[in-house]
């Protein structure tokens, strides 16, 4: 079975970074797009960024400039590098990728990190 798993989250300052991590594994045959989002404490759930099989991405508004996507597809990888935390980025990180398993493609969630940013 496919599974998804962030880590890199934490307790970083305002101004700060940390980089997230998302690894697959499992009986994948091929990952097309990933993504991370995130949901803060009474929001909902809100696309951050995304990246596609060969490479293009995109951006919330909120993040652009300071967030970066990128992906190792020799490790079934995805990353995200966020810079100049404010502490409007607290959240609880979750990665998303649509995946192949088997005969069926689907969305595969990971359990989410929490990321807060506070002095």
């Amino acid at each position: 079975q496919v599974q998804l798993v962030e880590s890199g989250g934490g307790l970083v300052q305002p101004g700060g970074s940390l980089r997230l991590s998302c690894a697959a594994s499992g009986s994948i045959f091929k990952i097309n797009d990933m993504g991370w989002y995130r949901q803060a404490p009474g929001k909902q759930r809100e696309l951050v960024a995304v990246i596609t099989s060969g490479g293009s991405t995109n951006y919330a508004d909120s993040v652009k400039g300071r967030f970066t996507i990128s992906r190792d597809n020799a490790k079934n990888t995805v990353y995200l590098q966020m810079n100049s935390l404010k502490p409007e980025d607290t959240a609880v990180y979750y990665c998303k990728g649509s995946i192949g398993s088997i005969m069926v493609v689907r969305d595969y969630w990971g359990q989410g990190t929490q990321v807060t940013v506070s002095s």
